[in-house]
């Protein structure tokens, strides 16, 4: 990378991560914060709503004239899966890479995004968690199920989150599948007083999701063998904690080909 500012535009700007992600960008000294998008603050100084926020850039509420009018190099995501591949198209189609941390894909738009990313010769991160801790916890939980047979993920989110399971929940999943070559065993279940109350289940590994507040962003993995439990735990206590995650991100993506899925990736 050159020591030349990347200019950044922030997709889902009023949001609560789009706040962060604003901040963490102000704050970083080889970025510029050149536009922002949400309609909810169509309008508005962004100071207005990120407080140190550049006064001098006005939300838009349209994502394809903020690209044309900013030209960023790098369009950051924290939408919802209803606008977000609408988005990475609009950036892509315009050269634009892309960061994103919303979640809810599914494997058909991981595919449209890949071909996406192959066709303009523009490189998106999509990451379905940009904590560093609960990289590692995936990546502990993927170590521990070559030895265990039997497994359950955990996982705890605010009420406003639009999709369950997480993101998080179903890539630890994957990486533990893929790691034992093996589905976990499954404990059946001889009669269920309420529907769905051993959770969803893919790879033999049943998954539960909360949804409740007090929480941001949790995920516990449970395996149990003869004798023992062994619980590897990943607690948020604030979305600050993705930060670092995602300028990590920001700062690789220009150099990555194609789209690149997991922030594990990168680290």
């Amino acid at each position: 990378m050159s020591d030349e500012q990347l200019t950044i535009l922030v997709t889902g700007a009023c949001g609560q991560m789009g706040n962060y992600v604003i901040e963490g960008v102000v704050e970083a000294s080889d970025m510029k914060l050149v536009g922002a998008v949400d309609p909810a603050g169509r309008g508005k100084s962004l100071d207005e709503i990120v407080p140190g926020a550049p006064e001098d850039i006005v939300c838009s509420g349209h994502l394809a004239a903020a690209l044309a009018e900013s030209q960023p190099q790098i369009m950051i995501d924290f939408t919802t899966p209803a606008v977000v591949m609408d988005n990475i198209q609009a950036a892509l189609n315009a050269g634009v890479a892309c960061v994103v941390g919303t979640t809810g894909f599914s494997p058909l738009d991981l595919q449209v995004v890949e071909r996406l990313c192959k066709k303009t010769g523009t490189p998106c991160v999509i990451a379905p968690n940009f904590s560093i801790g609960a990289n590692l916890m995936m990546k502990f939980a993927a170590e521990a199920a070559t030895n265990f047979d039997y497994s359950e993920i955990i996982e705890r989110h605010h009420e406003k989150k639009a999709d369950a399971p997480s993101g998080t929940a179903l890539i630890t999943a994957e990486k533990m599948a893929a790691a034992s070559q093996r589905p976990m065993r499954e404990v059946p279940t001889a009669h269920e007083e309420l529907t769905g109350v051993r959770g969803g289940e893919t790879e033999g590994i049943h998954i539960h999701s909360v949804r409740m507040p007090g929480y941001v962003a949790n995920q516990e993995v449970v395996f149990g063998g003869i004798g023992e439990v062994l619980k590897i735990e990943h607690i948020t206590t604030g979305r600050e904690c993705f930060i670092p995650g995602v300028l990590l991100a920001t700062r690789k993506v220009l150099e990555l080909q194609g789209l690149v899925y997991g922030l594990d990736t990168i680290l």
